[in-house]
């Protein structure tokens, strides 16, 4: 496919290094490069959260992206665009706001407690619409409109409504990706009849009183896909694990497209990563040694060359294992280790982890920024990392861990399976993977990587095999460019 028949706009509600959730954060940062190697013209398209800085990411004002009217049922609204390149590309990014929907610091759901903010749902519907009329008076027409998660779930609904009979919006596709299938994004339905015309009304996805974005989404999108095989069945059939997605999906014959993540290689690179106290390769191993002396010192903890640090970079919601993890932290203190967690979310599960910490002092280090440097630094000092989600469509925390040298502990329960080649007693592989979702699998597992590492010769190997696996875009770049291919030559 060439650059000049596929443009394709990209919109996601968090882009790191701009704004950081979860790992779709970090799939932004990377994929939308990846398809323009492949080809696209992509842009990139999120809402202006109050939380970003304009100064530190060079964001600024386009005259002509001023004063865009964005038309609600009984009134209309300004929207106002900011502009800058995404990190390490050239790519286009649009920042979309309104001083009245965006001057909050906070996201649409309130990280610390799972509720939204009051006015979220106004938020997202003034997005959903901004996305289209900026498109318009850029004049640029993408040929897929490509979002990620729940967060531009109204775009194909509106295109077959309120756009039906605008020539510009003709034969435009769209495409969705879904990253976590239990964020969903639901508002109350009043907000959305209030705001939005009746013939719209009648396309979302509504239960018990309120509005479901993502199924909206999945009930009028061209096509669908997430980022593993093993995911793309769960949520397909698997009613444990799909909250629901799997009724949408069915009642369309929809299978989702399972296509596994893959790394940039320039921006996780630590040989010349600069958000890290000191560069290394597998030439310079040694080095490695003063990230993680270099953390434990800054979370007041000592250090000690031989015992084994292990972190974990998490959000706080019993999707993420952050309960699991919880759980088996007793069990994990009668082993030789130290665990630093970081991450972000329920004020109850940080009380609970500073009580742990206080009991286990100088052993359990926090930090909650979950900031881009935190995150690149807790990779580069780490001897492993664990990552115990119950169902992780793919994540890229593993490829993060294995460039920079520290050996992934996972959980079995989804795709993130499928880009870990299983150590044992008897194989080599390229990380530990328990299967059970209990404490004991877990710490079985914490373990038999500790017994690993104690053999100093088999672990520089693991380290130096992982450090050198070929993690890119380009194999997964090429799939998804096959599905613009395919969905663009349909009728």
């Amino acid at each position: 496919m060439s650059r000049s028949t596929c443009k394709v706009l990209y919109v996601s509600g968090e882009i790191s290094p701009f704004v950081r959730v979860s790992c779709l954060a970090d799939f932004m940062a990377s994929f939308p490069q990846a398809m323009e190697d492949e080809g696209c013209e992509a842009r990139i398209m999120m809402p202006k959260y109050g939380v970003i800085n304009d100064r530190k990411f060079r964001l600024h004002d386009v005259l002509r992206l001023s004063d865009i009217e964005v038309p609600l049922k009984d009134k209309t609204d300004l929207l106002y665009v900011k502009v800058t390149a995404l990190p390490s590309s050239k790519i286009q990014t649009y920042f979309l706001y309104n001083e009245k929907h965006n001057k909050r610091s906070g996201l649409f759901i309130d990280m610390s407690h799972g509720d939204e903010y009051k006015g979220s749902a106004e938020r997202a519907i003034f997005f959903n619409l901004g996305i289209l009329e900026t498109l318009q008076r850029l004049g640029w027409k993408p040929d897929i409109i490509h979002f990620h998660d729940w967060y531009a779930g109204l775009v194909p609904l509106l295109l077959k409504t309120v756009y039906a009979d605008n020539a510009f919006f003709k034969d435009i596709r769209t495409f969705l990706t879904v990253h976590n299938v239990h964020r969903q994004g639901v508002f109350p339905l009043k907000s959305f009849t209030k705001l939005l015309p009746e013939d719209l009304i009648e396309g979302l996805h509504v239960e018990d009183g309120n509005v479901n974005m993502l199924f909206t989404g999945m009930k009028h999108v061209d096509t669908v896909s997430t980022t593993s095989e093993k995911y793309a069945g769960l949520i397909s059939s698997d009613s444990a694990v799909s909250c629901g997605a799997d009724k949408v999906l069915n009642s369309r014959g929809m299978h989702p497209q399972g296509i596994t993540n893959g790394l940039d290689s320039k921006q996780w690179n630590p040989s010349s990563d600069k958000l890290i106290k000191k560069k290394f390769d597998i030439e310079r191993l040694d080095e490695k040694r003063e990230n993680k002396k270099f953390l434990l010192e800054s979370l007041i903890m000592p250090f000690d060359e031989e015992t084994p640090l292990i972190g974990a970079m998490i959000h706080f919601d019993r999707f993420q294992g952050i309960d699991l993890l919880i759980e088996s932290i007793d069990r994990l203190m009668e082993l030789d280790l130290q665990l630093v967690i970081c991450g972000s979310g329920s004020k109850e599960v940080q009380s609970k982890l500073h009580a742990l910490a206080k009991e286990y002092e100088g052993r359990i280090g926090l930090d909650f920024e979950f900031t881009d440097a935190g995150f690149h630094q807790l990779m580069a000092a780490v001897d492993m990392l664990l990552i115990p989600g119950k169902s992780e469509s793919c994540g890229m925390q593993q490829f993060f861990a294995m460039r920079y040298g520290a050996v992934p502990v996972v959980n079995a329960g989804g795709g993130i399976s499928e880009t870990i080649v299983e150590i044992d007693a008897r194989s080599d592989g390229s990380g530990f993977v328990f299967h059970d979702y209990t404490p004991a699998s877990l710490v079985e597992k914490i373990g038999e990587a500790l017994a690993v590492y104690g053999d100093q010769e088999r672990w520089e190997t693991l380290v130096k095999e992982n450090m050198e696996r070929r993690l890119t875009w380009k194999k997964s770049a090429k799939k998804y460019n096959q599905l613009y291919s395919d969905l663009l030559e349909r009728k």
